[in-house]
């Protein structure tokens, strides 16, 4: 009856020994995939829409010289806001409208000029 209870107990750890290893070799395997380089325009993140919650809050426009806002300031672009991280093209990355990127020409409320 031991040699019974015993082949138990040796199916029981192989089993736990084989589990931990498919585990360790998948944990492995999903690592070595999110070091693979990824394609650069999809690190680019889309354009900001005017029609964009936050950029209408804001009253985000593409092209600073046709805004209407009271507040705007003649020659203050995006290109030249504390907020705006320089890009490719364009446009570039600002730090109000985390994820999208806004027109470098263009302007909205929250405008700080560079110092």
């Amino acid at each position: 009856m031991r040699h019974a209870g015993n082949s138990v107990v040796r199916k029981y750890n192989t089993s736990r020994r084989r589990f931990v290893a498919t585990v360790s070799a998948l944990i492995g395997g999903v690592s070595v995939i999110t070091l693979l380089p990824r394609k650069a325009d999809a690190d680019e993140p889309p354009h900001l829409s005017p029609s964009d919650p936050l950029a209408q809050a804001l009253s985000y426009t593409e092209d600073a010289s046709t805004t209407t806002v009271a507040t705007h300031v003649a020659g203050s672009a995006c290109a030249n806001c504390n907020f705006f991280q320089v890009g490719s093209g364009a446009f570039g990355a600002c730090q109000l409208f985390q994820g999208k990127t806004v027109n470098a020409k263009g302007w909205c409320a929250g405008y700080v000029k560079k110092s």
